[in-house]
Protein backbone atom coordinates (compact mmCIF):
# COMPACT_ATOMS: atom_id res chain seq x y z
CA UNK A 1 0.00 0.00 0.00
CA UNK A 2 1.30 3.49 -0.68
CA UNK A 3 1.68 5.99 2.00
CA UNK A 4 0.15 9.24 1.47
CA UNK A 5 1.36 12.54 2.44
CA UNK A 6 -0.76 15.32 3.97
CA UNK A 7 -0.26 19.23 3.08
CA UNK A 8 -2.05 22.37 4.64
CA UNK A 9 -1.64 24.80 2.27
CA UNK A 10 -2.30 28.10 3.96
CA UNK A 11 -4.85 29.86 2.28
CA UNK A 12 -2.83 32.87 1.98
CA UNK A 13 -0.93 31.16 -0.77
CA UNK A 14 -3.34 32.24 -2.90
CA UNK A 15 -3.06 35.32 -3.08
CA UNK A 16 -0.65 37.88 -5.74
CA UNK A 17 1.86 39.73 -3.37
CA UNK A 18 5.23 41.28 -3.65
CA UNK A 19 7.40 38.65 -4.19
CA UNK A 20 4.92 35.78 -4.75
CA UNK A 21 4.15 35.63 -8.64
CA UNK A 22 1.04 33.29 -8.31
CA UNK A 23 1.19 31.99 -11.73
CA UNK A 24 4.56 30.84 -11.68
CA UNK A 25 3.08 29.25 -7.98
CA UNK A 26 0.63 27.49 -9.61
CA UNK A 27 2.98 26.17 -12.01
CA UNK A 28 5.58 25.03 -10.32
CA UNK A 29 2.40 23.05 -8.19
CA UNK A 30 1.49 21.33 -11.03
CA UNK A 31 5.04 19.80 -11.67
CA UNK A 32 5.57 18.71 -8.19
CA UNK A 33 2.48 17.04 -8.29
CA UNK A 34 3.36 15.47 -11.72
CA UNK A 35 6.48 14.25 -10.09
CA UNK A 36 4.54 12.31 -7.62
CA UNK A 37 1.82 10.70 -9.58
CA UNK A 38 4.89 9.61 -11.55
CA UNK A 39 6.01 7.39 -8.89
CA UNK A 40 2.60 6.66 -7.72
CA UNK A 41 2.41 8.92 -4.47
CA UNK A 42 -0.54 10.10 -2.50
CA UNK A 43 -0.94 13.07 -1.42
CA UNK A 44 -3.48 15.30 0.44
CA UNK A 45 -4.00 18.70 0.02
CA UNK A 46 -6.17 20.69 2.93
CA UNK A 47 -6.61 24.11 1.86
CA UNK A 48 -6.91 27.20 3.91
CA UNK A 49 -9.57 30.21 3.64
CA UNK A 50 -7.16 33.10 3.39
CA UNK A 51 -8.66 36.76 2.33
CA UNK A 52 -11.92 35.48 1.15
CA UNK A 53 -12.70 33.57 4.88
CA UNK A 54 -11.60 36.77 6.60
CA UNK A 55 -13.42 38.62 4.47
CA UNK A 56 -16.20 36.72 4.79
CA UNK A 57 -16.44 36.68 8.33
CA UNK A 58 -15.84 40.32 8.99
CA UNK A 59 -18.57 40.88 6.64
CA UNK A 60 -20.91 39.04 8.85
CA UNK A 61 -19.70 39.65 12.35
CA UNK A 62 -21.72 42.71 13.10
CA UNK A 63 -24.82 40.78 12.50
CA UNK A 64 -23.72 37.18 13.90
CA UNK A 65 -22.45 36.64 17.36
CA UNK A 66 -22.82 33.34 16.86
CA UNK A 67 -18.90 32.09 16.62
CA UNK A 68 -20.55 28.61 14.78
CA UNK A 69 -22.03 30.33 11.95
CA UNK A 70 -19.44 32.64 11.66
CA UNK A 71 -17.07 29.20 10.89
CA UNK A 72 -19.24 27.73 8.80
CA UNK A 73 -18.57 31.16 5.87
CA UNK A 74 -14.96 30.41 6.84
CA UNK A 75 -15.17 26.96 5.72
CA UNK A 76 -17.10 27.79 2.76
CA UNK A 77 -13.81 30.02 2.02
CA UNK A 78 -11.74 27.03 2.49
CA UNK A 79 -13.93 24.67 -0.20
CA UNK A 80 -13.75 27.67 -2.48
CA UNK A 81 -10.01 27.47 -2.55
CA UNK A 82 -10.17 23.88 -2.26
CA UNK A 83 -12.09 23.74 -5.57
CA UNK A 84 -9.38 26.31 -7.36
CA UNK A 85 -6.54 24.04 -6.51
CA UNK A 86 -8.40 20.81 -7.67
CA UNK A 87 -9.34 22.16 -11.02
CA UNK A 88 -5.97 23.39 -11.75
CA UNK A 89 -4.71 20.32 -11.23
CA UNK A 90 -7.19 18.38 -12.93
CA UNK A 91 -6.94 20.84 -15.81
CA UNK A 92 -3.01 19.68 -16.17
CA UNK A 93 -3.81 16.02 -16.50
CA UNK A 94 -3.54 15.13 -13.03
CA UNK A 95 -5.91 12.33 -11.19
CA UNK A 96 -7.49 14.18 -8.67
CA UNK A 97 -11.03 13.16 -7.36
CA UNK A 98 -13.06 15.19 -8.65
CA UNK A 99 -15.39 15.53 -4.81
CA UNK A 100 -14.15 17.74 -2.18
CA UNK A 101 -14.52 15.57 0.67
CA UNK A 102 -16.91 16.54 3.91
CA UNK A 103 -14.54 14.92 6.61
CA UNK A 104 -11.28 13.10 6.82
CA UNK A 105 -12.55 9.82 6.68
CA UNK A 106 -13.96 10.51 3.50
CA UNK A 107 -10.95 11.96 2.32
CA UNK A 108 -8.65 8.60 3.15
CA UNK A 109 -11.20 6.49 0.77
CA UNK A 110 -11.13 8.99 -2.58
CA UNK A 111 -6.67 8.73 -2.12
CA UNK A 112 -7.44 5.03 -2.51
CA UNK A 113 -8.28 5.34 -6.06
CA UNK A 114 -6.84 8.92 -6.79
CA UNK A 115 -3.25 10.31 -6.19
CA UNK A 116 -4.48 13.41 -5.04
CA UNK A 117 -7.48 15.02 -3.23
CA UNK A 118 -8.09 18.41 -2.26
CA UNK A 119 -10.12 19.66 0.40
CA UNK A 120 -10.91 22.51 3.52
CA UNK A 121 -12.86 22.89 6.50
CA UNK A 122 -14.78 20.21 8.12
CA UNK A 123 -16.51 21.43 11.65
CA UNK A 124 -16.38 24.86 12.83
CA UNK A 125 -14.18 25.44 15.73
CA UNK A 126 -11.86 23.37 13.64
CA UNK A 127 -9.05 25.14 11.47
CA UNK A 128 -7.73 23.59 8.33
CA UNK A 129 -4.45 22.79 10.42
CA UNK A 130 -6.47 20.64 12.45
CA UNK A 131 -8.45 19.16 9.32
CA UNK A 132 -4.72 18.67 8.49
CA UNK A 133 -3.29 16.73 10.93
CA UNK A 134 -6.62 14.28 11.84
CA UNK A 135 -6.32 13.10 7.81
CA UNK A 136 -2.60 12.18 8.72
CA UNK A 137 -3.84 9.98 11.36
CA UNK A 138 -6.49 8.16 9.12
CA UNK A 139 -4.10 7.76 6.40
CA UNK A 140 -1.69 6.79 8.83
CA UNK A 141 0.99 9.27 8.01
CA UNK A 142 3.48 9.83 10.31
CA UNK A 143 4.00 13.66 9.38
CA UNK A 144 2.34 16.25 8.23
CA UNK A 145 3.55 19.16 5.99
CA UNK A 146 2.17 22.79 7.19
CA UNK A 147 3.00 24.97 4.40
CA UNK A 148 2.35 28.53 4.86
CA UNK A 149 3.75 32.20 4.11
CA UNK A 150 5.95 32.03 7.59
CA UNK A 151 9.08 30.11 6.81
CA UNK A 152 9.41 28.90 10.53
CA UNK A 153 7.78 28.40 13.80
CA UNK A 154 8.47 31.20 15.70
CA UNK A 155 9.13 32.01 19.98
CA UNK A 156 6.24 34.40 19.45
CA UNK A 157 4.31 36.30 16.42
CA UNK A 158 7.12 37.91 14.05
CA UNK A 159 4.54 40.04 12.55
CA UNK A 160 4.20 41.95 15.99
CA UNK A 161 7.71 41.26 17.19
CA UNK A 162 11.02 42.23 15.54
CA UNK A 163 13.28 39.90 18.19
CA UNK A 164 11.31 36.84 17.50
CA UNK A 165 13.64 33.96 17.09
CA UNK A 166 12.68 31.04 14.28
CA UNK A 167 12.93 27.65 15.59
CA UNK A 168 14.34 25.17 13.10
CA UNK A 169 13.93 22.39 15.29
CA UNK A 170 12.08 21.43 18.20
CA UNK A 171 9.23 18.94 19.89
CA UNK A 172 5.74 18.67 20.01
CA UNK A 173 5.37 19.57 23.87
CA UNK A 174 8.05 22.67 23.27
CA UNK A 175 5.39 23.53 20.01
CA UNK A 176 2.30 23.35 22.77
CA UNK A 177 3.56 26.19 24.88
CA UNK A 178 4.15 28.80 21.83
CA UNK A 179 0.95 27.68 19.93
CA UNK A 180 -0.85 28.05 23.63
CA UNK A 181 -2.68 24.74 23.47
CA UNK A 182 -5.83 24.96 25.87
CA UNK A 183 -6.84 28.33 24.76
CA UNK A 184 -9.79 28.95 22.35
CA UNK A 185 -9.32 29.51 18.83
CA UNK A 186 -11.37 32.41 17.60
CA UNK A 187 -12.87 32.74 13.59
CA UNK A 188 -10.77 34.59 11.25
CA UNK A 189 -8.02 33.99 13.69
CA UNK A 190 -4.66 32.91 12.28
CA UNK A 191 -1.42 31.38 13.81
CA UNK A 192 1.34 29.39 12.45
CA UNK A 193 -0.48 26.28 13.82
CA UNK A 194 -3.79 26.24 15.25
CA UNK A 195 -3.84 24.27 19.02
CA UNK A 196 -6.29 21.58 18.14
CA UNK A 197 -3.62 20.87 15.01
CA UNK A 198 -0.90 20.35 18.14
CA UNK A 199 -3.09 18.50 20.16
CA UNK A 200 -3.55 15.73 17.50
CA UNK A 201 -0.19 15.53 16.67
CA UNK A 202 0.56 15.08 20.39
CA UNK A 203 -2.25 12.62 20.66
CA UNK A 204 -1.53 10.31 17.58
CA UNK A 205 2.83 10.77 17.39
CA UNK A 206 2.69 12.93 14.30
CA UNK A 207 5.39 15.00 13.52
CA UNK A 208 4.90 17.88 11.55
CA UNK A 209 7.01 20.46 9.37
CA UNK A 210 6.23 23.96 8.93
CA UNK A 211 8.24 25.98 5.86
CA UNK A 212 7.56 28.57 3.54
CA UNK A 213 4.66 27.71 0.85
CA UNK A 214 5.45 30.17 -1.41
CA UNK A 215 8.80 28.30 -2.33
CA UNK A 216 7.70 24.69 -3.91
CA UNK A 217 10.95 23.95 -4.33
CA UNK A 218 10.88 23.78 -0.18
CA UNK A 219 8.08 21.99 -0.38
CA UNK A 220 9.16 19.44 -2.48
CA UNK A 221 12.38 18.67 -0.59
CA UNK A 222 10.27 18.03 2.69
CA UNK A 223 7.78 15.84 1.01
CA UNK A 224 10.91 13.72 -0.42
CA UNK A 225 12.37 13.68 3.20
CA UNK A 226 15.33 15.88 2.07
CA UNK A 227 17.00 18.24 4.73
CA UNK A 228 14.72 21.36 3.84
CA UNK A 229 14.64 25.09 4.62
CA UNK A 230 11.98 25.29 7.95
CA UNK A 231 10.98 24.10 11.18
CA UNK A 232 10.87 20.26 11.83
CA UNK A 233 8.67 19.45 14.90
CA UNK A 234 9.85 15.77 16.20
CA UNK A 235 7.43 13.79 18.32
CA UNK A 236 9.96 13.97 21.24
Amino acid sequence: MVKSQIVALGGSLLKTREGHDLDRWFSELVDLCKSIQESNGKLGFVIGGGTPARYGINLAKSSISDSKRLDLIGIAATKLNATTIQQVLIANGLNVSEIIPNTTIEAKQLLSNHNFVCMGGTTPGHTTDAVATRMAVDCEAQRCVIATDVPYVYDKDPHKFADAIALKSLNLAQLAKICRVGEEFKPGQSAVIDPIAVSVAIEHSIEISVLDGKNIRILSEALSGKSFEGSKISIN
